[in-house]
C-alpha cells in the first residue's frame, strides 16, 4: 500500500469535511444574526439556539484544521517487520478470516478512505483498538477486547 497516496486520501477527506462544516457554520451564523431570529418573547429561543449551533460548528472547524495540520506534519516512514505499531503505521489485521486495514493517525479516528481498492480506517492510539495494537509486531496473535467481548486477531503486516 502506498502510504503517501493514503495520506493524500485522508487529507482530501478531512478537507471535504472541513468545507462542509465551514458552510454550515456560516449558515448558522447568518441565522443567529438575522433580524428575524430575534426573540419575540422570553420563550422564543431560535436565535440563541442558532448561535449555540454556530459556536459548535466553529469548534468543529478548528478541530479539523488542527487535524489537517497534524496529518500534514506526520512524517511518512516505513515500519520494519520487528518494529512495533505506532503513530503513522498502516496495519493489516486478520479477524475471523476477514482482513482489515487501519492507519494509526494523530487524530480523526473513524475517518474511512479508499486507497486503491482497499478501504482503510483511521484509528488513534487513544482509541480502544489503537491502544490494544500499540507496540504489537507483524505476525503477532492477540486477543482484542471489543465491548467486553474477546476476539482473536493476527497482525499480518505493519508498514
Amino acid at each position: 500500500m502506498n502510504k503517501r497516496a493514503l495520506l493524500k486520501a485522508i487529507l482530501a477527506a478531512l478537507q471535504d469535511e472541513l468545507q462542509t462544516y465551514v458552510r454550515a457554520a456560516k449558515s448558522a451564523r447568518a441565522e443567529a444574526t438575522d433580524p428575524q431570529s430575534r426573540a419575540e418573547n422570553k420563550y422564543d429561543t431560535r436565535g440563541l439556539e442558532a448561535s449555540y449551533l454556530a459556536a459548535g460548528q466553529v469548534r468543529q472547524v478548528m478541530e479539523l484544521e488542527a487535524a489537517i495540520a497534524a496529518f500534514e506534519a506526520l512524517p511518512v516512514r516505513k515500519f520494519g517487520p520487528e518494529e512495533g505499531i505506532g503513530l503513522g503505521a498502516v496495519v493489516e489485521l486478520e479477524q475471523d478470516g476477514r482482513r482489515a486495514f487501519y492507519f494509526v493517525g494523530p487524530s480523526s479516528g473513524g475517518t474511512e478512505v479508499m486507497c486503491g481498492k482497499q478501504e482503510v480506517l483511521v484509528i488513534t492510539l487513544q482509541s480502544p483498538l489503537g491502544g490494544q495494537l500499540q507496540g504489537r509486531k507483524q505476525g503477532e496473535q492477540l486477543e482484542l477486547n471489543f465491548g467486553g467481548k474477546q476476539q482473536r486477531a493476527r497482525v499480518l503486516t505493519v508498514i
